[in-house]
């Protein structure tokens, strides 16, 4: 006599049982215990101070033989200005450093575990792509918002200790009183931040496509090249709406400004969001045929 066997369901355990959060711990623990990680974050920590004692050294002869380009104009008003030397440091870094920590972050986040093979245990685990890669975007935001965050706050320590608390005052010549100079400081580093994310997207949708990270990284600042060299050219006047660093030199110093005028920043802002949709777009639609 037999018994017909009777299926059991049984509760499945594993990665799409455990919280988002969680995933979020384990991907920043695993970000942070990168050597090199940290080591541009700190690079980009001591910049402000190594531009704060340049500038003093330098004094104010450095206003008179400052170049003529935005970049130079806003590095020459740091001097003696505890309010723009954070913001000056930041948009200096702009054009190379900070991008770099994204997209090596961006990098190390899909083909750099997909070198090192502990990409496939996530694509053969059961959670879902969607929930892989805003682990990923998540990893890569983080480190955008701290590269940001520690320049921000090395910069007002440093222009703070050289400076004083006097020396808070915009370029039109009014003064602004401490709280009032680290909110408009934020909104510059937030803005920065949002630009960021936009250079990690990018970098994400490419690192979906390659196992090898130093591919992505190149790309990306590549990109960064090819769109600052773009904006010079005139006859292309048509396409600079579309580059993702248009005016990366020019919106922050809006808040330089009294008043705001935040105009070229909610374009700037509206820009680098667009790239955020279409970048993890990207990098979804590889991940969800991928399978190793």
């Amino acid at each position: 006599m037999t018994t017909a066997a009777v299926a059991v369901p049984v509760s499945r355990t594993g990665h799409d049982t455990v919280p988002l959060f969680r995933l979020f711990a384990a991907e920043l623990r695993w970000i942070f215990r990168r050597p090199r990680t940290l080591a541009v974050l700190g690079l980009l920590a001591l910049v402000p101070i190594v531009v704060g004692i340049g500038l003093t050294l330098v004094g104010e002869s450095s206003g008179s033989d400052a170049p003529d380009d935005s970049g130079g104009a806003l590095l020459a008003s740091a001097v003696n200005n505890a309010f723009v030397l954070p913001i000056a440091a930041m948009v200096l870094t702009l054009t190379l450093l900070l991008p770099l920590a994204s997209a090596m972050a961006g990098a190390d986040a899909i083909a750099g575990e997909a070198a090192h093979g502990t990409l496939r245990g996530w694509l053969i685990a059961p959670v879902s792509r969607g929930r892989l890669l805003a682990v990923k975007a998540f990893g890569v935001a983080t480190v955008s918002v701290v590269a940001v965050l520690s320049m921000c706050v090395t910069g007002v320590i440093t222009g703070l200790i050289i400076n004083g608390t006097d020396s808070l005052f915009t370029l039109s010549g009014t003064t602004l009183s401490l709280g009032e100079a680290l909110l408009r400081i934020l909104l510059v580093g937030g803005w920065i931040v949002l630009q960021l994310w936009a250079v990690g997207a990018v970098a994400l949708a490419v690192s979906s496509w390659t196992e090898h990270p130093m591919l992505v990284v190149a790309s990306v600042l590549a990109m960064n090249i090819v769109f600052t060299i773009l904006g010079f050219l005139s006859s292309l006047k048509w396409l600079h709406p579309f580059l993702l660093t248009k005016d990366w030199t020019i919106a922050p110093a809006a808040v330089l400004q009294d008043p705001m005028m935040l105009t070229t920043f909610g374009e700037g802002a509206v820009r680098a969001a667009c790239y955020i949709v279409v970048g993890l777009s990207l990098a979804y639609g590889r991940l969800v045929t991928r399978d190793g």
